[in-house]
């Protein structure tokens, strides 16, 4: 019997909670069904019997408190809500016990932006680490140590996982049941929850916002420019004599600043309004190619799928109902 321990943090997502609990209560009567004995012992651990969550309107009676888990097999840390820095300081009290767990042999996952709570511990120093692609650049500021995976839904490494965001995290608690089980018992339960068992990127629901959030006004600059300047083919020489910096200054900062490179900030701005002309207008791919600037098919299809993981045309079929 593995014992499956789900936290339930202070400003918490309830549904990241529930969703993990319904999912191996469910394996489990799945198991019982073909005749089979069921594997998991699933319970709800916190640092008190109750936590009130969504200023009080969810209330979460949890099975055991922490001082009552001397060990378990694997630990799940749902979805915090709000502040971020906020949330971790309110659920300090579990950062030794998920430590202590994981010292003791157990697995521990976090969900979406629960990566928040698990990089708190250390565990995830010089790790690969998956999280809402909203929260990406807030996370690499508050963990460095951490290498952040670009739109992957799932990262595994050294008995720690994690998933990316939202609804992204079924595909790791399949992953796990498949691991804990088998293949065939992991589709049961993505047929049986609507889930696409085999989805790896959560790059196509990704949007690109930019990195602003720094005080070096001239990269700023050089940002705005770029946003303004979509259809043009600008160059690192020009941005650099925009801002008044030497071309290697430039592009030092700009990747310190935005944690992209100018040519990746460039293409990402370029792709973001692409993707945005493919949902709401009925220009064909062409057409929205040279309006953001690109001038070469090939390359603007390979630049957008490398971006998005979908070709111009999935982009277009997937959110566009105009082409439906």
């Amino acid at each position: 019997m593995k014992n499956v321990s789900i936290l339930v943090p202070e400003s918490s997502v309830p549904q990241a909670i529930a969703d993990p609990q319904y999912l191996f209560t469910a394996v489990n009567q799945f198991l019982t069904i073909s005749g089979k004995k069921p594997l998991f012992n699933v319970q709800l651990v916190g640092a008190k019997k109750e936590v009130k969550l969504n200023g009080g309107l969810f209330s979460v009676h949890t099975d055991k408190q922490l001082k009552d888990v001397k060990k378990t097999d694997l630990v799940f840390i749902p979805a915090l809500f709000g502040d971020m820095s906020t949330a971790i300081s309110k659920n300090k009290a579990l950062i030794p016990w998920i430590t202590s767990q994981y010292e003791k042999g157990a697995e521990v996952a976090s969900l979406c932006v629960g990566a928040f709570l698990l990089a708190s511990t250390g565990l995830l120093n010089g790790k690969k680490c998956s999280t809402h692609w909203g929260f990406q650049n807030e996370f690499r500021e508050m963990f460095p140590e951490v290498e952040v995976m670009d739109g992957s839904i799932i990262t595994e490494e050294h008995r720690i996982y994690s998933s990316g965001g939202a609804n992204s995290y079924w595909n790791l608690l399949l992953h796990l049941i498949e691991k804990y089980t088998d293949r065939e018992t992991a589709i049961l339960a993505s047929k049986y929850f609507a889930i696409d068992i085999d989805r790896e990127s959560q790059t196509a629901f990704a949007m690109f916002k930019g990195q602003k959030n720094h005080k070096d006004l001239a990269i700023i600059k050089a940002q705005e420019y770029i946003e303004k300047n979509i259809q043009e083919k600008i160059t690192l020489d020009e941005l650099a004599e925009l801002t008044a910096l030497g071309r290697r200054s430039f592009e030092r900062r700009f990747k310190q600043a935005t944690n992209n490179s100018v040519l990746e900030y460039i293409h990402r701005v370029k792709i973001e309004a692409a993707k945005r002309s493919f949902e709401f207008s009925r220009k064909n791919i062409n057409e929205v190619m040279f309006d953001v600037g690109y001038t070469d098919t090939k390359a603007f299809r390979s630049i957008f799928k490398k971006i998005t993981g979908l070709t111009p045309v999935e982009y277009r079929n997937k959110y566009n109902k105009q082409t439906s």
